[in-house]
């Protein structure tokens, strides 16, 4: 095995590592909020999963910036990992310990996801600094992201069985050895140094890189969307416990783990332009679709679609990003990526919880599904303007774009022309 596919195996375990830590609490956290003190379940629910996303963003740009300054990566993945393992930790032990309040054991999250997006949002920037193909090296991160969410929602599910805790310990288990695993890759980060100005005047001089962000954006609504109203509503809907409520969950990351890889590199041979605007033009009518199934059997049977659409936009999206970005910047620019990310995860808590808390949870789905489907269409015109460029720049061949471009006008003026 070359060091390059070394690497870019060690690095994809990494992300894995992280996102499984993540999605271990999904499944049962009505029951976690409860354990450490909350006394409702949807409202605590959400703002619990919301103070992580929260951290996200406001510290994804840190350590990007951080990094492409040193010219470092390695020791910063392993001093988030380390601080995410003692954040989980901290909120198993601490309310109790401590008689924390919900309002404290909420900042214990925070720092814990300030820590985590370090680890997460650096493996990631790793992965974009090897050679191979930004398509292949972005599915490998997408196939990492879908197997850690797929195994993770039946996983925690099972964990919660044993008791509210046992998820943040395993996850603090897993960021452990996510540090560990990052210590063994070579760094390949741009090596000068004092660019920390530099680097994050990166995003205001690229505005470019605004396009494959509101994509993210969408991508990452609808997760933090399902980690909140979808658990919610599985329960309450169809009876689940945690367990059959992971499984639920786990229907939308099976496939989304399993053709990343394929359509990232799919996305090198013709292109980012189809699988961004075909996917993105079919997400939300997919999540309406599992919002509106009458038996748990169809609900499973559209949050597998649910999942193939987003394999099709996620890997080309990131891929998108490394094209755009200048070498010396890549750690900002996948900063910025999570952030967006980050904020679509936290809009689809907010959005999602409060419309199903205020109205119910046939309107948040609707809801969720009108306004990704109505940015993504927004969104359609600058992205076809942008991508041929950054295409260009990931040495696609270009004999495909104008075709590409035609077909994609075609598929974007006929959802223009859909009466609801």
């Amino acid at each position: 095995m070359t060091s390059v596919r070394r690497d870019r195996l060690l690095l994809a375990v990494v992300v894995f590592a992280v996102l499984l830590a993540q999605v271990l609490l999904y499944p049962g956290v009505p029951d976690l909020v409860d354990a450490v003190g909350a006394t409702t379940a949807l409202d605590a629910s959400m703002w619990f999963l919301a103070a992580e996303f929260a951290a996200f963003v406001a510290f994804a740009g840190v350590w990007g910036g951080l990094s492409d300054g040193l010219g470092r990566r390695v020791p910063l993945i392993a001093a988030g990992a380390l601080g995410g393992a003692v954040g989980y930790v901290a909120l198993a032990v601490l309310p109790a310990a401590l008689s924390l309040s919900f309002g404290e054991v909420l900042a214990v999250r925070a720092f814990q996801g300030a820590t985590t997006i370090g680890a997460f949002s650096l493996a990631m920037t790793m992965l974009m600094d090897l050679e191979g193909g930004h398509g292949r090296n972005m599915g490998a991160a997408g196939i990492a992201i879908g197997l850690g969410t797929a195994i993770g929602a039946p996983l925690g599910g099972q964990l919660y069985g044993l008791g509210p805790f046992f998820p943040l310990y395993a996850a603090a288990g897993l960021l452990l050895c996510a540090g560990l695993l990052a210590s063994l890759v070579a760094d390949r980060a741009p090596t000068s140094r004092g660019r920390i100005v530099r680097a994050v005047a990166t995003l205001s001089e690229r505005p470019v890189l605004g396009v494959p962000y509101v994509f993210g954006f969408i991508d990452r609504f609808t997760a933090g969307f399902f980690a909140l109203v979808g658990t919610v509503y599985f329960r309450e809907a169809f009876g689940l416990d945690a367990a059959a409520t992971g499984v639920m969950l786990g229907l939308f990351f099976a496939p989304f783990a399993l053709l990343q890889y394929p359509f990232g590199v799919l996305s090198d041979r013709i292109g980012r332009t189809v699988p961004i605007v075909a996917g993105s033009a079919l997400y939300g009518l997919a999540v309406l679709g599992v919002g509106l199934s009458p038996i748990v059997e169809v609900a499973g049977a559209a949050m597998v679609v649910v999942g193939v659409i987003g394999a099709l936009m996620a890997p080309a999206t990131m891929a998108l990003v490394t094209d755009l970005s200048p070498d010396d910047g890549r750690g900002t620019a996948m900063a910025g990526f999570n952030v967006f990310g980050s904020l679509g995860f936290l809009a689809g808590i907010l959005i999602g919880g409060t419309v199903a808390d205020e109205v119910g949870f046939l309107a948040a789905f609707v809801v969720a599904g009108a306004l990704e489907t109505g940015i993504a269409l927004l969104s359609i015109p600058a992205f076809l303007r942008v991508v041929p460029a950054g295409e260009r720049s990931g040495h696609l061949n270009r004999r495909v774009l104008p075709s590409q471009t035609r077909i994609c006008l075609k598929i974007y003026r006929c959802c223009l022309n859909i009466r609801f």
